[in-house]
């Protein structure tokens, strides 16, 4: 292919990236129709990221996915009368053109395969959702809750509440909401609202509570009710310090962004969310590692048996940390983390067996923390009920990632080249390296990485969704 060629075909694929943008936006805002492409979201991307995402199909079926052949399909589902549901059109389009030929039929391909979310019942009524603490999570959290602002939104950001109150510190905490050194600058506009003391981002007005205790915030006097209280301090993690979130006016259920102690539930979702029911008012979504863990060990599980196994964590350091040697309660931790590696415990090995009982007693655990300030990896190393081998495991783990119910979960590589800082911003709860994988006979390693920072949240918005009834269909299926 000549220069020039090279040129006009990467023209014509930022135009029609480019085409798709405001269809892409308006299926979101109006219908609530969320578009991804093998599970790569397409919702406010930017043109050179619908490309990648287009790119990346040759990853999942050994060829790569042409925008001319996609942007039909894209068309077609904005004629449709779709609603609230997660649209695949990567796979869609990747079927059909298996089948076809021409665009003919494109119409009423999608009007079939998307049968069961046309003219599908809108009738839930927005819920309020409050962050209680706007540390790293609770500002990823509201990104990713701001990201979603429209019409069709259910889940409707509606305050933030912090310690302190000083003067100034509404400018500051929207500064650190529009930037972000590890994962840049928030994608919109954040202005300051200091008279009523809010943040307006993209549109999202957000009040700002100062409160010192859970149980002296009166949600009402700010027209917030029957609202989901996102607890991301880690202060309080029994039913009883959780529980004065319930004695604040306004608020109905609190999900913990930590593990939770004693008969609280620790979920995992896409593994566990199934055990929510509508009379559990205080939720926890478990820890980071427990939920890249998990989903990837239940895959293991439910084809070849784990016998027992252990769990090494190699984990970014965190704000828990001291950024110069100082006095820590904790063992090790008070040394310097950017300048050390520190051997620490977890509870994450334990923690799997909250959400996969199965495993109970079969997993041990340890974590050392190293200079990075996001992005880790787990190491799980098992003795299996089965013998496998690498490919075989490998295979089976692809397939998983693109096809299972965990696809949502579980993402896979094949890079030789891969390396912690190309997994910023990963949604999912974790991605299999395998390059990495180690398996002969009954005996298995894996090298799971994940974003602890951004893949997690994405995890905890999925717990949000299932405790206030709001679950979306996925579909192709």
């Amino acid at each position: 292919m000549s220069a020039d060629k090279h040129l006009q075909s990467w023209q014509e694929r930022f135009e029609m990236a480019e085409a798709m943008q405001p269809l892409l936006g308006k299926l979101y805002r109006n219908q609530g129709v969320e578009v991804v492409v093998y599970g790569k979201p397409l919702l406010n991307a930017s043109t050179i990221e619908i490309i990648k995402a287009h790119r990346l199909v040759r990853r999942h079926v050994g060829e790569k996915l042409r925008l001319r052949e996609s942007l039909p399909f894209v068309q077609a589902l904005s004629k449709l009368a779709v609603k609230q549901c997660k649209v695949d059109i990567g796979k869609l389009a990747v079927k059909y053109w298996a089948e076809h030929t021409d665009t003919n039929e494109i119409e009423s391909y999608m009007a079939r395969e998307l049968a069961e979310a046309i003219d599908h019942a809108d009738d839930i009524a927005p819920r309020d959702v409050v962050l209680y603490g706007f540390g790293r999570i609770g500002r990823l959290l509201a990104r990713l809750l701001i990201e979603r602002t429209g019409r069709s939104n259910k889940l409707r950001l509606r305050a933030i509440v912090l310690r302190g109150g000083k003067k100034g510190d509404l400018e500051k905490r929207a500064s650190l909401l529009r930037r972000d050194s590890v994962h840049g600058p928030f994608n919109g506009s954040v202005e300051v609202d200091e008279e009523n003391n809010a943040i307006i981002a993209n549109g999202t007005y957000i009040q700002v509570i100062y409160a010192n205790s859970p149980d002296e915030v009166d949600y009402t006097k700010y027209g917030i009710t029957d609202a989901l209280v996102v607890d991301n301090t880690g202060i309080w993690k029994d039913e009883a310090g959780l529980g004065l979130h319930l004695k604040s006016p306004g608020a109905s259920k609190v999900l913990l962004t930590a593990p939770a102690k004693g008969a609280i539930k620790n979920i995992v979702y896409g593994v566990n969310e199934g055990d929510i029911t509508p009379e559990d008012i205080i939720v926890s979504a478990a820890s980071c590692t427990t939920n890249a863990i998990t989903p990837v060990l239940k895959a293991v599980n439910d084809k070849y048996g784990i016998e027992n196994g252990h769990v090494e964590t190699i984990h970014s350091y965190t704000n828990d940390q001291n950024l110069i040697d100082n006095y820590h309660s904790a063992d090790r931790r008070g040394r310097s983390a950017p300048l050390n590696m520190v051997i620490t415990e977890t509870g994450a090995a334990k923690a799997v067996a909250k959400a996969l009982p199965v495993l109970a007693g079969k997993l041990t655990g340890n974590a050392i923390r190293v200079p990075t300030p996001n992005v880790s990896m787990a190491i799980i190393s098992m003795n299996l009920n089965a013998e496998t081998n690498k490919d075989e495991l490998n295979e089976y783990l692809k397939d998983t990632a693109l096809q299972s119910p965990l696809q949502n979960q579980i993402d896979y590589t094949d890079s030789t080249e891969i390396v912690s800082s190309d997994l910023v911003g990963s949604r999912y709860a974790g991605v299999v390296d395998s390059q990495a994988t180690i398996a002969e006979g009954k005996r298995a390693i894996l090298y799971v990485w994940y974003d602890n920072e951004f893949g997690y949240s994405c995890q905890v918005v999925g717990v949000m969704q299932t405790m206030l009834g709001l679950t979306t269909l996925s579909l192709p299926a």
